[in-house]
């Protein structure tokens, strides 16, 4: 006598198919609507970018876009997607990115890789980034946002700055925190903004620029190749 087929286990088997697929399809819906929301704030600015905006650039309904969230929060996850290339990434090093510079043992290539990637984030988000700090003043919860952000770039900063350290890369004439602060400074987008959109520096020369003065800031008088 030919077994029965087990229709529970195949229909179980269809259903976390088709769960899967439903969660795979949701995700590629938020990308497309928060990418499309990155690109109208950089270029419109917060205020003139509206949710059917966002929703005829990404090809869904505004009410899909609004179940992503109100305005506010698809301006953060936009932040987000045009530095890092994803939304909700809480550090540096378990990225991508993050996860290459920690498989580095030479000094002068780990800042090399370091200070690029930070000359192209900078250029990605530059548009996105004033835009953000145009909406904050007028906008609590985005206010709240930019602070949250400041801080976590300065917590960015700091395990970067204890990698260093680890490898003995790092000088130990001055304080971490002093260390940690002038980097905060010397990398972040503010003065990316002031020397290539006011002082009118090209992408090159703020990136050697950052490379000069990060080696300064940063080197310990053996710093070269990891000792294994």
């Amino acid at each position: 006598m030919a077994p029965k087929p087990n229709n529970r286990k195949a229909s179980e088997r269809t259903r976390r198919y088709s769960s899967d697929l439903r969660r795979q399809q949701a995700e590629q819906t938020r990308q497309r609507i928060v990418a499309a929301a990155a690109e109208l704030f950089a270029a419109e600015g917060y205020a003139r970018t509206t949710l059917a905006k966002i929703a005829a650039a990404a090809g869904v309904s505004t009410e899909t876009v609004a179940s992503h969230g109100p305005k506010a929060a698809l301006m953060v996850a936009a932040i987000e997607y045009a530095t890092f290339g994803v939304s909700g990434a809480e550090s540096f090093l378990d990225l991508e990115m993050g996860r290459r510079f920690l498989d580095m043992d030479d000094f002068e290539d780990a800042l090399d890789y370091l200070v690029s990637n930070q000359t192209e984030l900078h250029e990605r988000g530059a548009a996105l980034s004033q835009a953000l700090t145009g909406a904050a003043a007028n906008d609590p919860e985005l206010n709240r946002y930019l602070n949250e952000l400041n801080r976590g770039v300065a917590t960015q900063n700091r395990q970067v700055v204890n990698v260093f350290r680890e490898r003995g890369w790092l000088r130990d004439d001055l304080p971490v925190d002093e260390i940690v602060a002038t980097v905060v400074v010397l990398s972040g987008m503010d003065t990316f903004l002031r020397l290539t959109r006011l002082e009118g520096w090209s992408s090159h020369r703020y990136r050697s620029w950052l490379r000069r003065v990060l080696t300064e800031t940063l080197e310990a008088l053996s710093a070269g190749t990891l000792s294994l």
